[in-house]
């Protein structure tokens, strides 16, 4: 059969004992060959290779052969000729034709024809695993940005005849190596029948007890070779037989990936898994190469064995760690796998998109911990189907996020609401804790379902062309676009939108590292990986995402409604924030962003927490410059004269407009100042 890649190893360590024992066999048949071609060559010192030949078929027992050293039939069978030859080597002559026909010819052809074939098998199976592997690695070096399918092609079918090929010459040096253990009974027994009848023919000397006595021996012996040699003929014949189905069967199995994928769908229910993986190792600063190791999951660890090694090494500890699907520039099929304390990052590289989901889904249910309940497939099944649930995207998010928006134009009171915390959680939070923050059926939004348009644009161009004058203290309503402008903080940035679900609170500093966590594992494990990209503006105002190609404003986020803002420790693309309800935080209501920016997290958490304090430092100081502003027009405003007929003279309302606007003006210069 063919060899999965958990037998691997065990088939790597049983060829060795194969090869041991066919090295062994050499060694033996070696010596036996040059003994008996003593006896051949030397007819002066018959009685010396007699001796040797007898000495070494009693050191038969003493012979390590790992897979025949406890075959007692065959040791007393030896033993019984060493004494025969023995009593006999001080009389015999040995014709040289006989023994070359008898004696010399089986063990000859054993040793010139079996045994090499077996090495020639060797070095060819040696071949076809060295092209295999290189055929592997350069199919894994396939670039996703210069993806060329006649390229893809070659090397696709490339991989196909190498892998074939292996196949092949595996199961007939397999089969070699099984009927070896039959050649060499008959190689070593076929020689000695053949030497025996030569001296009983020549001789014609012997006692006829000595005759009839080792007559039927050699007669029991002969029936037993005769039995061996159909035994081995008929286990070639199915040992043909069943290489033959198995080249017919597993042909679609050489090709590196499925063709039809709904022929193997995805288990995404294991908490076990092995395989072969490329790894990226850092060979420098910038530079980094990858390695294809062994790789597999034992209990909360994922070890990693390479070629030769007897046992494997730990690569990471699964427990609670996080792990994602990840893009990278001359690799295919690559995810990430970062520990729990984020101090660890391991990139590894699978072999088709089947793989690669298959890996992440059980590094998924291992960092659950769900490999220590005894059902551990049955309740992944049931946390998949649930996160599949819980992943629905809900078609009331607009509505929903319109009842976010807050109605009161107030800023926060305080500019420490905005906090730079970790990804992590805090020690002391535990997993029931995570699960008070982000409840688990909680259904999650990928996606931006439609842009809202600026509502206030028309409401803008409306105020312009009235010629109304702006009021710096921002008494005169509700326009935000005219707030937008005036605003002293303007900056822009490139975000990826992730998603966005309802949090049970919005106090806790763990509520965005856990939603982080949740978005990227539902998104792992469901496949999705678009993105909408948009431009976020952060202003003393509010938070905008704008459509990049319409410059159409997306969602807008009041800054008053903005709790917290942060982070993730480890990976400084990610940020998130989350949005009170209008309805403040009695009703207990919010919802938890989560963002990607180009290694701009913190500096947009910084922006944000900066416009936080502008805001707040604008509604301390915009009382004083109000009352400063009343006081200063009363005190510079002359009294009006009385007229010569008794009446008073009054301004007219364009020219105490004109005023009033002057000393705004003079005022606003001095506030700016």
């Amino acid at each position: 059969l063919i060899v999965t890649d958990e037998l691997r190893i065990t088939t790597r360590s049983l060829l060795g004992v194969f090869e041991e024992d066919t090295a062994a066999i050499s060694n033996y048949c070696t010596q036996l060959y040059q003994a008996m071609q003593r006896i051949y060559d030397a007819q002066n010192e018959l009685s010396a290779a007699t001796h040797l030949t007898s000495r070494l078929l009693k050191e038969y027992d003493k012979q390590r052969f790992p897979l025949g050293g406890d075959d007692e039939v065959m040791s007393s069978t030896l033993q019984q000729f060493a004494k025969v030859i023995d009593e006999l080597s001080s009389c015999h002559a040995v014709l040289s034709t006989q023994l070359a026909d008898a004696m010399m010819f089986p063990i000859t052809q054993f040793k010139e024809r079996d045994l090499k074939e077996i090495l020639t098998l060797k070095e060819v199976f040696q071949i076809s695993s060295d092209d295999h592997d290189t055929a592997i690695n350069r199919y894994s070096r396939l670039s996703k940005r210069r993806d060329n399918d006649k390229m893809r092609a070659e090397v696709v079918e490339d991989v196909y005849t190498s892998r074939k090929k292996q196949h092949q010459t595996m199961m007939h040096y397999f089969c070699s190596l099984n009927t070896l253990q039959y050649k060499k009974k008959m190689a070593l027994l076929e020689p000695l029948l053949g030497y025996m009848q030569a001296q009983i023919s020549f001789f014609k000397l012997g006692s006829e007890n000595l005759t009839q006595q080792w007559e039927e021996f050699l007669a029991t012996i002969g029936t037993s070779v005769q039995n061996v040699r159909r035994e081995m003929e008929e286990e070639v014949r199915q040992m043909q037989q069943t290489i033959q189905q198995m080249e017919r069967s597993c042909d679609p199995l050489y090709a590196p990936c499925d063709p039809d994928p709904a022929h193997s769908p995805v288990c995404r229910n294991l908490t076990r898994k092995q395989g072969y993986l490329y790894i990226r190792n850092k060979t420098g600063l910038v530079s980094s190469s990858w390695e294809r190791q062994y790789f597999f999951t034992q209990g909360g660890n994922l070890m990693q064995q390479g070629r030769g090694e007897v046992a494997g090494g730990l690569v990471t500890d699964l427990d609670n760690c996080s792990v994602m699907a990840v893009d990278s520039d001359d690799r295919r099929f690559c995810f990430q796998v970062t520990s729990f304390d984020g101090k660890k990052v391991v990139t590894l590289q699978a072999e088709s998109r089947k793989d690669c989901e298959e890996w992440i889904a059980t590094i998924n249910n291992i960092s659950r911990r769900i490999y220590l309940s005894e059902n551990a497939e049955e309740l992944a099944a049931r946390v998949n189907q649930s996160a599949l649930e819980a992943v629905t995207p809900s078609p009331s998010f607009q509505q929903r996020h319109e009842s976010m928006r807050p109605t009161s134009k107030g800023r926060a009171g305080r500019a420490s609401s905005i906090s730079s915390v970790g990804s992590e959680p805090s020690p002391a939070l535990s997993v029931l804790s995570l699960d008070a923050l982000v409840a688990p059926e909680t259904p999650i939004q990928f996606d931006i379902i439609s842009p809202v348009s600026e509502d206030n644009s028309g409401q803008s161009k409306t105020a312009a062309q009235s010629g109304r004058r702006s009021n710096p203290f921002g008494e005169s309503g509700d326009n935000t676009a005219e707030d937008t402008e005036d605003s002293i903080l303007h900056q822009l940035f490139i975000v990826r939108f992730l998603g966005s679900m309802e949090v049970k609170t919005a106090e806790s500093v763990d509520v965005i590292s856990e939603t982080m966590r949740q978005i990227l594992a539902a998104r792992a494990i469901h496949n999705i990986f678009r993105m909408t990209e948009s431009h976020l503006l952060v202003t003393c105002d509010c938070l905008k995402l704008i459509d990049p190609q319409t410059q159409v404003t997306r969602l807008r986020f009041p800054l008053s409604s903005v709790v917290q803002c942060s982070s993730h420790q480890d990976n400084k693309r990610l940020f998130g924030f989350v949005l009170q309800s209008a309805g403040g935080r009695s009703d207990g209501r919010a919802v938890c962003y989560i963002f990607e920016s180009n290694n701009d997290g913190e500096k947009i958490c910084d922006s944000i927490g900066l416009a936080k304090q502008i805001a707040f430092q604008s509604e301390m100081v915009r009382p004083d410059l109000e009352e400063q502003s009343r006081l200063i027009a009363a005190s510079s405003r002359p009294a009006n004269p009385p007229a010569s007929d008794g009446q008073f003279l009054v301004l007219s309302n364009s020219q105490s407009e004109d005023s009033d606007a002057g000393e705004e003006g003079k005022k606003r210069g001095e506030s700016e100042a």
